[in-house]
């Protein structure tokens, strides 16, 4: 019985840990209403050289694309949509 009980919570750990790992990041706390328009993000993008922009999304608290560098190299970047900056590559 103490081992599945054991088995059940180790289990329960390493499925809760590898959750967190596959979590978008966290790009800004500030709301909505102080985001930059969509607009706006796709010209910032173009400006950093991203190109062929596959997918423009909301994600979580991010706006998030899916798409090509300006190497012509596949990127998925989050962006802050308040100031523009890349959170991750």
């Amino acid at each position: 019985m103490r081992i599945a009980l054991l088995l059940a919570l180790t289990g329960t750990s390493i499925v809760l840990g590898a959750g967190a790992a596959f979590a978008d990041p966290v790009c800004t706390k500030e709301p909505k209403s102080a985001w930059m328009s969509e607009d706006a993000m796709k010209a910032k993008i173009a400006e950093l050289g991203y190109q062929k922009i596959k997918t423009f999304k909301v994600s979580g608290s991010c706006y998030e694309i899916y798409g090509y560098d300006k190497n012509n190299k596949k990127a998925e970047v989050y962006f802050n949509p308040v100031d523009g900056s890349i959170v991750k590559e």
